[in-house]
């Protein structure tokens, strides 16, 4: 009605900032009100378009981080690359009773006195990564674990332990190189079913070795493996002088270190073939070590300097089959994992490693003490090396008994034996001084129980107690204090707490 009047009067209506001619047709109103509209939503849009300049810009929205699902949960592509990464690892707290040195080890290492500790503790972080991308040879890997401990009696007041490389290795079209497993180590390395590192009976090295590998795959689960790896370290020894390369007892000083390591110029030879099956695994393994002697000054000229004489090199070997044995009637995930082996002149992959060359237990209050000390070979003035042997029984059953609960029976035994011509070697020096008898051939047993509770997910809680025993041959008396020498054990408890990531 008021637009109809206004039309009639031709009236005009200035408003605003704008004039609006009203004219009397329908064809006029609406282009006018078209005007409006128009003009209406460009000022917003010129409005908005000010307020928007003030503001940051939003980044495209993007797939940040993509699941990898080609090689098992946990990994995730790289951002912009085909690279699959895996990060992981644990934070663990140990502590230990009746035990010495680092956490788990029997107390071996010496007499028991008020200045020995009743238990040791760690504390260690492990970190690992592990990454893997495909290509037209295959997939290539790359795998880290850096550990970093906190140990009683070892750690720096100032916040420093030991950060351990354990292993730095890339694998690629059948290639291993770097620093890993020894590919004579049984599948479990040292631990069958054991907390401990110091159940022996077999190599007791899991930290990783240098070395170049080569595996083929014949498929249905069956490989075999060819590797170089490093010599000396962990799991290489050289005999020493008219000693084993051990620490030894000496009358004089007790248990003093004697060396006479050679330089490395040939690494250990490796082959590998294994079985892995829905039953279980099987493995055979073998070694060939080099035993190569510095100068040694008893073969005459220069002291033990360059010039001076020394034993002709020689070769050691060791050989190993592991066998594990799952979908066992005694329940769902119980394993049997056993190995055996033999060296001569390879002492370390079955006495040592982690594990201390030689070895002391007291008892009787310290009236009583059995030491033993094994090597690679003994060798004297003007003679060859005699080389040491040894062989070991390694195993555990693995039983759960809930989802939440499992415990594990394990034991090892070893024998280590030292040839006729060795033992009169031995016996003409300090370390069988006085003794009835010298003969450093030994048994050690152990035996443990390991009971582990995991109340949730990556989270375990576990208790292991073992008993180590020492059977040595050696008869008399010591010059450490007057002690008797027979055969001794010692009991050792461990707790742990472990939480996975």
């Amino acid at each position: 009605m008021l637009a109809a009047a206004l039309g009639r009067a031709g009236a005009r209506i200035v408003a605003v900032g704008e004039v609006l001619a009203v004219e009397s047709g329908l064809e006029v109103k609406m282009a006018t009100t078209k005007i409006i509209l128009v003009g209406s939503a460009a000022a917003l849009f010129a409005i908005g378009g000010a307020q928007a300049a003030d503001l940051p810009l939003k980044a495209k929205a993007v797939e940040y981080v993509k699941v990898c699902s080609l090689y098992g949960a946990g990994f995730y592509y790289i951002p912009g690359t085909d690279t699959c990464i895996k990060l992981g690892g644990y934070i663990r707290a140990d502590t230990s009773f009746n035990a010495s040195g680092a956490y788990d080890a029997p107390r071996w290492n010496g007499r028991v006195t008020r200045y020995s500790n009743d238990y040791v503790a760690r504390s260690r972080l492990a970190t690992t990564i592990d990454t893997r991308t495909a290509t037209e040879y295959g997939v290539v890997r790359t795998y880290a674990d850096i550990r970093f401990n906190w140990t009683t009696d070892t750690a720096s007041r100032a916040g420093a332990d030991n950060v351990g490389v354990y292993y730095a290795f890339i694998q690629f079209a059948g290639f291993t190189m770097g620093k890993a497993v020894s590919q004579f180590s049984a599948p479990w390395t040292g631990f069958p079913g054991n907390n401990t590192s110091y159940l022996i009976g077999g190599e007791d090295v899991d930290s990783g070795v240098n070395q170049i590998a080569y595996t083929a795959q014949f498929g249905n689960g069956i490989s075999a493996v060819l590797s170089l790896e490093e010599a000396s370290g962990l799991n290489g020894a050289s005999p020493v002088s008219s000693y084993s390369r051990a620490p030894l007892y000496d009358v004089t000083s007790g248990f003093t270190p004697a060396s006479n390591w050679g330089g490395t110029n040939v690494p250990d030879i490796v082959g590998q073939i294994r079985v892995d099956q829905a039953w279980g695994v099987f493995q055979a393994s073998a070694l060939a070590h080099q035993l190569r002697t510095g100068y040694a000054g008893y073969y005459g000229g220069g002291g033990g300097g360059v010039g001076a004489g020394h034993p002709d090199d020689t070769w050691g070997f060791a050989a190993q089959l592991a066998l594990s044995l799952k979908n066992l009637p005694t329940g769902a995930g119980d394993t049997i994992n056993l190995s055996v082996g033999y060296a001569d002149g390879a002492s370390r992959n079955i006495i040592g490693g982690v594990s201390p060359d030689s070895f002391q237990i007291w008892g009787g209050g310290g009236t009583r003490v059995a030491y033993a000390y094994s090597s690679d070979g003994v060798f004297s003035a003007g003679s060859s090396i005699q080389k040491t042997e040894a062989w070991g029984l390694r195993g555990a059953f693995n039983h759960n008994w809930d989802p939440y609960w499992s415990s594990s029976l394990f034991g090892s035994y070893t024998q280590v034996r030292y040839n006729d011509t060795a033992k009169a070697l031995l016996a003409g020096t300090s370390i069988c001084s006085g003794l009835l008898a010298c003969n450093p051939d030994f048994n050690i047993s152990q035996l443990g129980l390991l009971t582990k509770w995991t109340p949730v997910k990556n989270l375990t809680f576990s208790g292991e107690v073992m008993y180590t025993y020492i059977d040595q041959k050696n008869v008399g008396v010591t010059p450490i204090g007057g002690a008797t020498l027979a055969s001794e054990g010692t009991w050792t408890f461990g707790v742990r707490a472990q939480r996975n990531f």
